[in-house]
């Protein structure tokens, strides 16, 4: 039985375009043989990368296009003229069945835009949201939605809550049966937080879907991993997410001025070398790349513009998990459950 996933690239998307999609692609394939690549970009500048790996070059095509999306470009002018780019076509590659996933870094709202319109939301699925993983002490947490929907309703985070569980355990694999679920909210208390976030509490309370909701979490515990998944709005999870993302450089640098602060600093740092390294890969977010588009029909995932190869191999890690675990067929069939239950949500 064949078992590859294919995976479409956009080679020219980033900063850095095919000098950091080909590195990361080869180094994700020799842990994952089982791996199809369809390429869309500029051949000559892909191929400069690509005869460097000849494993990759064997398990990929690139299908040549001299245009794409620029960073600056706004959603709508990128809409406008997406015929032909190799965001466009990675994307159509995932519509059309040739490709499992679509991973790019480019720019976030030409690819949130594009994927919206040629993916489709799958039936039921009121707003795609955007998931990301946040390391946490003991595994990963799943949050969303990361900045899509920036009002939502008590039914977009019940919804949310479906598609982070099953993306939890696409990502967690057989560590995870049921995934549970937290929302995130100014307080523990049941009284306390927006009617849109009690509804949820309500309903997902009631309900069965494939995780297990636990109750609230505080925007302080959010790193300590109290819940597999967090659902909120997009407004509240995209200033977590950057308020999380800038706190750990602040934390880094000043651990970093404090150990050069003087001779006897410097001699503990040398001692708790080991741990610090320990502590560093746990903290990497390179590890951690990547920002899933849930409730389409297709995945899409967005890698980080300014990320290097070990990043984007976490993009493409993502993708592959997801696409490898029949992630959309899952969904359409507990969304379909769900919606048997629409009295509870109604």
């Amino acid at each position: 039985m064949d078992n590859t996933v294919t995976i479409a690239l956009d080679a020219m998307g980033g900063d850095f375009g095919p000098s950091v999609v080909i590195p990361g692609a080869a180094r994700f394939l020799k842990s994952h043989q089982n791996l199809h690549f369809l390429i869309y970009g500029d051949e000559a500048q892909i191929n400069i990368y690509l005869n460097k790996y000849p494993d990759l070059a064997v398990a990929s095509k690139v299908i040549h296009t001299d245009k794409y999306v620029e960073n600056h470009d706004k959603p709508s002018s990128a809409l406008r003229k997406s015929k032909g780019t190799s965001m466009r076509m990675a994307i159509e590659a995932v519509n059309t069945g040739d490709a499992g996933a679509v991973v790019s870094a480019g720019n976030t709202g030409a690819l949130m835009a594009m994927a919206k319109l040629i993916l489709r939301p799958l039936e039921g699925i009121h707003r795609p949201a955007i998931a990301s993983i946040i390391p946490a002490p003991e595994g990963d947490t799943i949050m969303m939605d990361m900045g899509a929907n920036l009002l939502v309703e008590a039914e977009n985070l019940v919804q949310f809550a479906l598609l982070g569980s099953l993306f939890a355990k696409a990502h967690k694999g057989a560590s995870i049966d049921k995934p549970t679920v937290g929302i995130l909210n100014i307080g523990s208390e049941d009284s306390k937080g927006p009617d849109h976030v009690k509804g949820a509490a309500e309903i997902l309370s009631t309900i069965t879907f494939p995780g297990t909701y636990t109750g609230y979490v505080e925007g302080n515990d959010i790193l300590n991993g109290p819940a597999d998944v967090i659902v909120t709005d997009g407004y509240a999870g995209n200033i977590a997410l950057k308020t999380m993302e800038g706190t750990a450089k602040s934390v880094g640098r000043m651990l970093k001025n404090a150990l050069k602060s003087d001779p006897l600093a410097m001699l503990g740092s040398l001692l708790a070398f080991f741990a610090f390294s320990r502590f560093k890969k746990k903290a990497d977010p390179r590890l951690y790349n990547g920002g899933v588009f849930l409730g389409l029909n297709g995945l899409c995932v967005k890698s980080h513009g300014g990320t290097d190869q070990i990043g984007f191999a976490s993009a493409i890690k993502l993708a592959y998990q997801l696409a490898n675990a029949g992630y959309i067929d899952q969904v359409r069939f507990e969304i379909e459950k769900l919606m048997e239950q629409e009295s509870l949500i109604d």
